[in-house]
């Protein structure tokens, strides 16, 4: 794949940075169960120390795209949050989403495998670093009211995706909801290997479908799954249903005409796979 217009790295720096990423996510494809509780932060404190140029470090560096990241992102938590909401952020990354979500609500929980990114942060009063195993949410059951992920699902192990699941739906009130947004599996990959191969082998351990989410949504305790549908600030609850069967049809086609309608609006924020959970 061609290097994007947006990729300030050489093609030997992005080489570096895939060569480790496929040696530590190989680690992780590879660990039992047991060995993965501690292995995905080792792996990810690892790939932060020896890939200087990441994204999630470079970053820092343009508070404007961080700035419009997070409006874009507030445009769509903004229905579900009130002052007295318990909002939980899994995989919070640099936590410029979970600091400014900690001015609406009255408490937020960011739970990550790692604190090497936050660690010289400062952090408001009401927002608390929770380190996790990778699948376990470590907070109260029914103490959440509104639980979100951003790129984090994929980046787990299929096994320990679902076990988080069943962990977010313990935490969640009744009433609340889990919003849950990864890249979509026909469009991909989406890690560091979309420049060297035709599947997913980095960190991106698992990439999924509508389809494919909102059948664990539900296989957990879910009663309603719904897709955000929409962009530039406006979005709308829809079924998922018809999307599951667009997508079967999508799949058929040759991958490059597959990436060209589903890339492209309107058809991006139906595939986007953008799932609100909704718990009895």
């Amino acid at each position: 794949m061609p290097i994007t217009v947006t990729e300030a790295r050489t093609p030997e720096q992005l080489r570096q940075h895939y060569e480790v990423e496929r040696e530590l996510a190989d680690r992780l494809r590879r660990a039992a169960r047991e060995e993965r509780r501690t292995l995905y932060s080792e792996v990810y404190d690892e790939l932060f120390k020896r890939v200087p140029l990441h994204p999630q470090h470079t970053n820092k560096s343009s508070p404007e795209r961080l700035a419009a990241d997070v409006r874009e992102k507030m445009a769509i938590l903004a229905p579900f949050l009130n002052e007295d909401a318990v909002f939980l952020e899994v995989g919070p990354g640099d936590c410029e989403l979970a600091k400014t979500v900690a001015e609406k609500v009255a408490r937020v929980l960011a739970v990550d495998v790692s604190d090497e990114i936050t660690r010289k942060r400062e952090l408001p009063a009401n927002l608390r670093l929770v380190i996790s195993d990778g699948s376990s949410i470590p907070v109260p059951p029914e103490s959440v009211n509104v639980a979100y992920s951003n790129q984090l699902m994929e980046h787990l192990h299929p096994d320990d995706a679902l076990e988080q699941l069943r962990h977010l739906h313990t935490a969640l009130k009744s009433g609340g909801v889990y919003i849950c947004i990864t890249p979509s599996r026909l469009t991909g990959p989406h890690d560091i290997s979309c420049y060297f191969d035709r599947e997913a082998t980095g960190f991106h351990l698992k990439e999924y479908t509508v389809g494919d989410l909102a059948a664990l949504f539900r296989a957990v305790g879910f009663t309603k799954v719904r897709i955000i549908f929409g962009g530039h600030g406006k979005f709308m609850l829809l079924p998922t249903w018809p999307v599951a069967i667009c997508e079967k049809l999508l799949a058929l086609l040759p991958i490059g005409l597959r990436k060209a309608i589903a890339l492209k609006p309107p058809f991006r924020w139906l595939f986007g796979v953008r799932l609100a959970g909704f718990k009895d």
